[in-house]
């Protein structure tokens, strides 16, 4: 039984196989194909992988790229606009230079020469660029033709000048050169051979113009002059004296020492031989003419032919990259686009030294080398025109000095030079200044000499009375007593009057000698009385004549030295009449 059950299993083992056996081929089969399809899907994933590091690559490669054309773009964007604008600073449009060519120098040349220069200025420091180079000999050529219709233009509006004195410069100036002054600024800094002609036909025109002017002036005021001839009359001389006391001062002529009193004198009216006018009215006529002339011409000059500040290129061209050379610094680049920043505000140089900045008139900012330079060229251009001129100025003014005028005369001329000295230096015209100058030099020492005489005068009369009797054997009068005082009073009323700050001391210590040689006569006459009341009273009418004569007058009487003055002589009056009550009693 036991062997017959282990023979059994096998068979059944066998019987399931056989049952199964298609079964097993089958999975066999599935299982070969399963394999093989591992094999290659095995070998797809190998290639995969390689092509997926290729492909790797080559993202890689595209992502350098394209962060290489992101660079260059932005390179190209950074330099596009400066490319722009130095191609618009490079090119000159057809439209310029047709009407530098083709049209005449008028009011559209001015943005046209400021639009052409930039230009040039442009082209010039771009020398190491090729298309600068290309364009050089036309703008040399556009500058050339530009130069000679500009020296053409101011040459017509000097021709005026040539033909008509008449003509009115102040106005050809500020209509016509001021105008067009940026048209000869270019000349300057662009063709400065032209610029000195145009300079130099200018000053010839100017000087003709002034020199024939003043010399038709002055020799009108001269003709004047010699139709009022001022006796010299000293305080203490009475030989010419006869009947009633005249003015030995003229009050209507004080009002010839203001900068604003009676209209000038014009050279038309020595046409007419009635016309008369005293020498301090032509003196005030004649430095009235020279102010307004010389300061006037001395302005213009200063504007006009002021020194040029070095052109330039626009400061957006200057601080664009495209306007330094590849290959300079970094402190070369800082030089140019730093130049107009240093000048306006610390005046430090980049090499750092720095250097005093002021403005002058005509608003350009300089140093005090360029402001000395400037002054030198303004001061020659000046002297050029104006010298002739005032030469016969000159004469004139030493022809109303001989003779010297009187003494109130003369210090109502030496008032108006001072007045039109300060006036002068107000409006910074320094040539007049020194001319100015040089006149009171010669009038003070004159005016000096002129008191000097009247102190002798009196002193001459006191001695030749002390004894009784004068010189030439005349009494000496009670009315001429009072002559004088009214003669001291009026001396004393005008120069109050006239009287400035700075010369205030040195005209009343002369009129404080005066005063004291007078007191002397008014003594020595009283002391001549035998009666003292009578000698006491004199004393007391003659102090009150002064008192009285000083109250009235050209002066203000609220002046210090004014009040001084009247309290000196009220104390010598009350002491008189002190002496008349003592004597009575």
């Amino acid at each position: 039984m036991a062997s017959a059950g282990e023979s059994s299993v096998p068979e059944k083992d066998d019987e399931f196989y056989r049952e199964h056996a298609k079964d097993f081929v089958e999975l066999h089969h599935q299982i070969t194909t399963s394999v093989d399809l591992l094999d290659s899907l095995e070998s797809f994933l190998a290639t995969f992988q390689g092509d997926l590091t290729a492909v790797s690559g080559q993202i890689s490669d595209l992502q350098a790229r394209s962060k290489e054309f992101d660079s260059r773009l932005h390179g190209r964007k950074k330099i596009e606009r400066p490319l722009s604008q130095l191609i618009s600073d490079l090119s000159i449009p057809p439209s310029l230079v047709t009407n530098i060519l083709d049209t005449p120098v008028g009011e559209p040349w001015i943005a046209l020469i400021e639009d052409f220069e930039c230009r040039l200025q442009m082209v010039k420091s771009r020398s190491r660029v090729k298309a600068a180079r290309d364009l050089t000999e036309l703008v040399e050529g556009l500058r050339i033709a530009a130069a000679t219709k500009i020296r053409a233009f101011f040459n017509a509006m000097l021709q005026p000048i040539r033909t008509n004195i008449s003509t009115n410069m102040n106005v050809l100036q500020t209509s016509i050169f001021l105008k067009y002054a940026s048209l000869y600024t270019f000349l300057q800094r662009q063709a400065k051979p032209v610029a000195q002609e145009i300079q130099r036909a200018y000053v010839g025109c100017a000087k003709l113009y002034y020199e024939t002017g003043f010399r038709r002036y002055a020799r009108s005021l001269g003709y004047i002059k010699i139709r009022t001839i001022d006796k010299q009359a000293l305080i203490g001389d009475m030989t010419a004296e006869q009947g009633p006391p005249t003015a030995f001062v003229d009050v209507n002529r004080i009002p010839f020492a203001k900068l604003d009193g009676p209209n000038i004198t014009l050279a038309y009216m020595a046409d007419d031989k009635a016309h008369k006018a005293p020498v301090e009215a032509l003196f005030r006529s004649a430095l009235l003419v020279l102010l307004d002339n010389a300061s006037a011409e001395y302005s213009f000059i200063v504007k006009f032919f002021r020194e040029p500040v070095e052109s330039s290129v626009s400061s957006s061209a200057l601080k664009s990259p495209m306007f330094t050379p590849v290959g300079s610094t970094t402190s070369s680049r800082m030089g140019h686009s730093r130049l107009n920043d240093e000048s306006e505000s610390d005046g430090e140089t980049p090499g750092g030294r720095r250097k005093s900045i002021r403005q002058s008139q005509s608003g350009t900012f300089l140093s005090l080398e360029q402001e000395k330079e400037h002054k030198a060229l303004v001061d020659g251009i000046w002297k050029q025109i104006m010298g002739p001129a005032i030469q016969y100025l000159q004469t004139f003014i030493t022809s109303a000095l001989e003779p010297v005028p009187p003494v109130v005369p003369l210090l109502t001329m030496i008032r108006i030079n001072e007045v039109v000295l300060s006036e002068a230096q107000k409006r910074e015209c320094n040539p007049v200044e020194t001319f100015l100058i040089g006149l009171r030099l010669t009038m003070w020492p004159m005016f000096q000499k002129e008191m000097a005489g009247h102190v002798d005068s009196l002193k001459k009369l006191v001695d030749g009375a002390g004894a009784g009797y004068l010189s030439r054997g005349m009494v000496l009068k009670d009315s001429w007593i009072q002559l004088i005082v009214h003669r001291y009073s009026a001396l004393f009323t005008a120069f109050t009057a006239l009287a400035g700050e700075e010369e205030e001391s040195m005209l009343f210590s002369n009129l404080s000698r005066l005063r004291q040689e007078v007191i002397r006569l008014i003594t020595t006459q009283a002391g001549k009385l035998k009666d003292p009341v009578q000698s006491a009273t004199y004393l007391s009418t003659t102090y009150e004549i002064v008192l009285h004569n000083l109250s009235s007058g050209p002066h203000s009487t609220t002046h210090p030295k004014a009040q001084v003055e009247a309290a000196f002589w009220r104390q010598r009056e009350e002491e008189a009449r002190r002496r008349m009550t003592l004597t009575r009693r």
